[in-house]
């Protein structure tokens, strides 16, 4: 590629503002040209004079797009139920493609898009963003070369409140489908921390660009506020191997119960444990032995959009694309068709509180619960 790569940005609201502010703030953002912006609420992003200032077009549809232009990269960054009509509609036009997490809520999307990209050229990244830190990389090199034995299991934690505004700022929060019967299933688990048990799944891939394959699953699923999903999970997930995970979230907890993301996987020589935020990820062996790796926030959010501007070159590599993302589609989508039944807190462990978002429900004793269970690997006790 001899010319500056035209990037069009779909969804500039919420995340894909991220995105915007990274090609028109970051010295690095001068390796491309923001082509255009796709959005049919365009008001919600607070860079929108800034992109217009530039003369960058707005249009309320793709399709309106690419009537007049065309791109290098579509950036997609809208709702979940949209991921793979946007992907497949932007490989069509002879875009690559950078579609922010989760790929998408079942694998049958997942499956469309990989039709759609292999009937051309183009590359397709999903954009968990810790599939591109440099830690995790140097990571799972070590235990795709057998450095830590083999793996008996991995468990991660994440407690973030969300106030009732969470699940109001937009029509598909906390829905299963949308009105055109589209698959949403927004939810911890494939939303706000859909991060987190994509990366156990993706440490365990048998390759530097594919994650590991659940074979099982089993959930207990609860819920304070007033939504068609769960705001509360603890899935043990079996994968392919024989190993298990356990993934540990809610919504449901107080400020003050706050709990950054933290993962531990244990193998047979060595057990690796990240405690959260910017402390190291370290291995500590059975030889006493202990080696480090930084925190997978040192590598900033938006190295994945740099790293696929570099792939568009042959300079760079998308160590997550659409079948390293696929396992964790799997999991959203059995959760939903196990029928395992959302357990609805009872109003006497319910409390009500501040946020400078408004009111938050949450749930006195679930957070300990959960810290509890992650500190064991045991089922958590949900308060009655």
């Amino acid at each position: 590629m001899t010319h500056l790569p035209g990037v069009v940005l779909i969804g500039v609201g919420g995340y894909g503002e991220v995105y915007v502010s990274a090609l028109l703030d970051d010295p690095r953002g001068d390796r491309a040209r923001i082509v255009g912006a796709v959005d049919p609420e365009p008001h919600r992003c607070s860079r929108l004079n800034d992109l217009r200032s530039r003369g960058i077009p707005v249009f309320g549809e793709l399709s309106a797009f690419y009537e007049e232009r065309d791109a290098d990269l579509a950036v997609i960054s809208s709702p979940i139920h949209l991921h793979a009509d946007h992907v497949c509609e932007a490989l069509a036009h002879g875009s690559h493609v950078l579609v922010e997490k989760p790929a998408a809520a079942v694998p049958a999307e997942v499956d469309r898009m990989v039709a759609a990209r292999d009937r051309g050229s183009q590359l397709v990244a999903v954009g968990f963003q810790w599939s591109f830190a440099e830690s995790i990389l140097a990571l799972k090199r070590d235990i795709l070369a057998g450095r830590f034995g083999s793996p008996y299991g991995g468990r991660c934690l994440t407690l973030w409140p969300r106030a009732e505004s969470y699940y109001r700022r937009n029509e598909w929060a906390g829905r299963k489908q949308d009105a055109a019967g589209r698959w949403i299933l927004d939810s911890p688990i494939s939303n706000a921390m859909a991060h987190h048990l994509h990366n156990l799944l993706y440490l365990l891939g048998e390759r530097i660009d594919r994650s590991a394959e659940p074979v099982g699953i089993a959930a207990q699923l609860a819920r304070v506020n007033d939504i068609e999903t769960f705001d509360t999970v603890a899935a043990r997930v079996y994968i392919a191997g024989g190993a298990e995970l356990l993934f540990l979230a809610s919504h449901a907890v107080a400020t003050h119960e706050t709990v950054e993301p933290r993962f531990t996987l244990t193998f047979d020589q060595a057990v690796v444990t990240f405690p959260g935020e910017m402390e190291p990820i370290t291995a500590r062996f059975k030889d006493s032995r202990i080696v480090e790796y930084a925190s997978p926030h040192a590598t900033p959010q938006v190295a994945k959009l740099w790293i696929c501007l570099d792939a568009l070159t042959g300079t760079g590599e998308i160590s997550c694309g659409l079948e390293a993302a696929r396992p964790h589609a799997a999991c959203i989508e059995a959760l939903e068709i196990s029928g395992v039944p959302v357990h609805h807190f009872t109003d006497a462990r319910v409390r009500r509180g501040a946020t400078h978002e408004g009111p938050l429900r949450w749930v006195e004793g679930l957070a300990p619960a959960l810290v509890a269970s992650y500190e064991t690997g045991d089922w958590p006790e949900f308060p009655t």
